[in-house]
């Protein structure tokens, strides 16, 4: 085989794929309660469309903003709004949201068919991509609107269907590509239309040859779209390093994808936009890994968005040895929870539970000077000099050396021998150096 494509930097952590690639995806269990955020994207939050006490219908909108960078959010279930309250997110932030008793008794989603797809125009895909409530969802959750509508002076001429899923643990998007293939093109395709690109590349690890061959089988017959295998290494799937890894393109510092002429969307996402498009179906459930060897049956689920994640647990029959981490997203890029009670939001990509025996729990010391932050680091940043600035409080500095410019993978973290956290360091670095600007 030819030397596979791939980027400079980063790292070989144990994938642990095999615990849930093999799960065919299923439905979760309908909660007891979903707790819905208004502000589950990146830009503006939503305000509530219902009040306490209303009926909701399966899909219908309950939050919208007024703000371009947003992305409304739709009911996961048909029942009665219980609450309007601030409720902890996955991240300990409190954000507005809404609690919905279900029916007990949920109806099938009404899709409305017959639309031909090719004849959508740039504008309808956005529009239908906006009223969707679309995010990206692999995990930063951009409002998909947004990222479709490129700057009329940097035209888009590739769209890249981010397939590498290289998070450790996380299978999600295998099952898609194997499960929904053609629907999978075919929203791929509706990216293409929406920003006029000539082609589609989807960009596959090594570690899923499975997936290759289906997308292979069914795109022959699509002349405007490649599969590509790529190495298996993480990041590989982050937007500037796949890029780079395809096309040989270099996203300048501080720059986005369409510099560059390239629009990076996720499976997932590709996948919700076919959905919006053929059955105008919104983005209120979606595929959850539920893995690690503390979860006792592993499994694939198209869970409801607001689905607590305890709910999940006991759907795979609950936890087994002796766990010591609870992750929402994967071990790398995830966030650790306190307990269970955080609900599914539209990029949850998994839920992963370790126990002690695969968790070094070592403590903070002094950077040894070894160099292999640097290393490994697939920005080319110095990961080492930007938490000795935070450490000082020189917030100049951090952005100097490159804060701004993490996007927070964790092969730094992962590979240091003083066990220093670097992404906490350069989180409160970006945070510092906000508030610093918006004096």
């Amino acid at each position: 085989m030819a030397e596979l494509k791939t980027f400079k930097g980063g790292i070989h952590p144990p994938y642990n794929k095999e615990l849930a690639s093999g799960k065919a995806i299923k439905a979760a269990p309908i909660p007891s309660e979903v707790v819905i955020h208004l502000q589950q994207h990146i830009g503006a939050p939503c305000e509530p469309l219902v009040k306490e006490g209303d009926r909701v219908e399966l899909g219908q909108k309950i939050g919208e903003a007024q703000a371009f960078v947003s992305a409304p959010v739709h009911a996961s279930v048909s029942g009665t709004v219980k609450a309007i309250t601030e409720v902890p997110n996955f991240t300990g932030a409190k954000v507005k949201s809404v609690i919905i008793t279900p029916d007990p008794e949920q109806p099938e989603f009404q899709k409305r068919t017959g639309k031909d797809l090719d004849a959508l125009t740039a504008e309808e895909v956005r529009e239908i991509a906006k009223e969707a409530g679309l995010v990206g969802m692999g995990g930063a959750a951009f409002p998909t609107h947004v990222k479709i509508t490129p700057p009329k002076d940097k035209p888009i001429d590739i769209v890249i269907i981010n397939a590498c899923e290289c998070e450790p643990f996380l299978t999600c998007d295998h099952r898609l590509l194997l499960e929904r293939t053609d629907d999978l093109i075919a929203g791929a395709r509706l990216l293409k239309t929406a920003v006029g690109a000539g082609k589609v590349i989807f960009g596959v690890e090594a570690n899923k040859m499975d997936a290759v061959d289906a997308l292979r089988s069914r795109a022959s017959s699509y002349p405007d779209v490649e599969v590509e295998v790529l190495e298996v290494k993480y990041p590989e799937g982050a937007e500037k390093m796949l890029i780079f890894a395809l096309t040989g393109r270099k996203v300048p510092p501080g720059k986005l994808p369409s510099e560059v002429g390239c629009l990076v969307q996720n499976v997932g996402t590709a996948v919700a936009l076919y959905e919006a498009a053929a059955w105008g179906k919104p983005l209120y459930e979606r595929v959850v890994t539920v893995t690690g060897p503390g979860v006792r049956e592993p499994a694939n689920l198209l869970a409801r968005i607001g689905t607590p994640i305890s709910v999940l647990l006991e759907a795979c029959g609950g936890l087994v040895g002796n766990p010591v981490k609870l992750i929402m997203g994967g071990p790398m890029t995830g966030w650790a929870q306190k307990d269970a009670s955080a609900p599914v939001v539209k990029g949850t990509s998994g839920v992963v539970v370790l126990t002690s025996d695969v968790v070094d729990l070592g403590e903070e010391s002094e950077c040894v000077r070894c160099g292999k932050c640097v290393e490994v680091c697939p920005m080319f940043l110095s990961p080492n000099f930007i938490v000795q600035s935070v450490k000082r409080g020189q917030w100049d500095k951090a952005e100097m050396w490159g804060a701004l410019d993490c996007f927070e993978c964790g092969c730094c973290s992962f590979e240091c021998p003083a066990y220093i956290p670097h992404v906490q360091y350069v989180r409160k670095a970006k945070a510092e150096i906000a508030a610093l600007k918006k004096k």
